[in-house]
């Protein structure tokens, strides 16, 4: 006897078929797609079938339906932060349901955060240069929470400052990710002015637009991460 193979709904099959449209281009941003009548006729499904594979559509954000006489679906425009944010949320069940750690996330941060580093350095401008040092924080007068998000905001603005949209967006979902407890509580006892100091110097190359000694500062600022976190093997709270 001979395995049947399950047929996915028919408002997914529908769905999946515009959503190809809108990722390939052929509808573009702000495009109206046909009416809902329309669309029964040209898929031959019923109405209920269409406003569901919509309404599939919308909640990934890629459509969005307006009512009224000038009312319709129409392809949304990118949104860099909902598109970090769906990143995040698949990063976050990642890291909590598989054998993913920190050495993992580290590498990562690596191999994104040192080449930025350097073009960071050759296209960063005076506004740059002033997100960057509105991120910086105080070792000694800030709380735990102030210096996460003080961190998270100075990798951000340091990948925003490559001017290549890419690396900001990919690098946000690293610091937009649910994380637990365990490598914050066991971190030497002068990490964050270790941090601090790694984080300045990064600025100092920058303002200097010197991308060789940029590359170098972080990689040294992720080497020293991986020696003052190599005894704790857990799913990680980023910390730096």
């Amino acid at each position: 006897m001979t395995g049947s193979t399950v047929r996915p709904p028919a408002y997914q099959v529908l769905a999946d078929e515009l959503r190809a449209d809108i990722t390939s281009g052929r509808l573009q941003p702000g495009e109206r797609l046909p009416p809902e009548p329309e669309l029964c006729i040209k898929t031959g499904v019923s109405r209920s079938t269409v406003r569901e594979a919509l309404r599939l559509l919308a909640s990934q954000h890629l459509i969005i339906t307006t009512r009224g006489v000038t009312g319709g679906s129409f392809v949304s425009h990118p949104d860099a932060e909902q598109l970090a944010a769906g990143l995040a949320t698949g990063f976050t069940l990642l890291t909590n349901s598989t054998g993913v750690g920190l050495a993992d996330l580290l590498e990562l941060r690596r191999a994104l955060e040192v080449p930025a580093a350097g073009l960071a350095a050759l296209r960063r401008d005076d506004g740059h240069l002033f997100e960057i040092r509105g991120a910086l924080f105080d070792p000694v007068l800030d709380d735990l929470d102030t210096m996460l998000a003080a961190h998270a905001a100075f990798h951000m603005a340091v990948a925003k400052a490559t001017v290549n949209p890419l690396f900001e967006l990919v690098v946000r979902p690293l610091y937009y990710a649910s994380y637990g407890e365990q490598v914050t509580a066991n971190l030497p006892e002068n990490y964050w002015q270790h941090i601090d100091t790694d984080h300045q110097q990064l600025l100092e190359c920058l303002v200097s637009r010197d991308a060789e000694a940029a590359r170098r500062a972080a990689t040294e600022h992720l080497d020293y991460i991986v020696r003052a976190t190599q005894p704790v093997d857990v799913t990680p709270r980023y910390a730096g």
